[in-house]
């Protein structure tokens, strides 16, 4: 019913855009252009289809009118992760927890996310710390919090990454989109490392953790020196050398 509700009041700002949408295009439309002539009539079978309670992420079109629609900042065509809270009992027993398989299964039609998450299991996950807050992870069987595996989920959904920079005062993570070269990542620290980027030094979050240093790292040959057309990776730790 909530989920219902909020698709609900999406569909209706999404009606209001497109109806002003197809008001603007339909005036252009006059002076003979068929390129608007071709939007209102795309513009034009959106607007049933949302006005039938669907989403746009659901309408079905040819990749051309999608690139149309897609000009409008719809709500309902952005992606979506349904995050599900359950009991406890429910959250140990997803395959038989009712609300949760009805949950999905609207998931599934609509090719979204859904990521089961128990609150009260939360509360006591934050306020463990350290090797406890891990051990009671590894007994649920889960390996991280709600909110770590929401934020992983976030960032794959969008297609997101994280690189690392790590100095004597500070450890930073920086997000780029996953493709990322080198260059255009030391551009997300600043305009000069793109600049004048030489090369990076990477080396991989968990090697490093299970090394303990950069020296040891290096020592074990683990650090590379990577070019311009280096795509960064996940987790990447790097130093970017560059030259103004």
């Amino acid at each position: 019913g909530d989920i219902e509700c909020i698709n609900l009041e999406l569909i209706l700002a999404d009606c209001e855009m497109i109806e002003r949408r197809i008001d603007r295009t339909k005036k252009a439309a006059k002076s003979g252009d068929k390129k608007f002539l071709r939007e209102a009539t795309v513009l034009e079978g959106l607007l049933e289809h949302l006005n039938q309670g669907k989403s746009a992420r659901v309408y079905e079109c040819e990749p051309d009118e999608m690139a149309i629609i897609r000009e409008s900042d719809l709500l309902s065509l952005k992606p979506i992760i349904y995050a599900a809270n359950t009991d406890e009992e429910g959250f140990t027993n997803l395959e038989g927890n009712e609300y949760f398989q009805q949950v999905k299964e609207l998931a599934e039609k609509e090719g979204a996310q859904v990521l089961p998450i128990c609150a009260k299991m939360e509360q006591d996950i934050a306020e463990l710390e350290g090797e406890d807050r891990q051990m009671f992870l590894e007994e649920l069987g889960i390996g991280k919090s709600g909110l770590d595996r929401l934020i992983s989920e976030c960032y794959d959904l969008l297609g997101l990454i994280s690189f690392l920079t790590a100095g004597e005062d500070e450890c930073r993570a920086w997000t780029i989109a996953n493709g990322t070269k080198a260059p255009q990542a030391a551009g997300k620290i600043h305009t000069d490392f793109e600049r004048g980027f030489i090369r990076a030094e990477v080396i991989a979050y968990d090697d490093l953790m299970r090394l303990g240093s950069m020296n040891a790292a290096k020592e074990a040959g683990l650090v590379r020196s990577e070019g311009k057309e280096y795509v960064m990776k996940d987790g990447d730790v790097t130093l970017f050398r560059f030259n103004v």
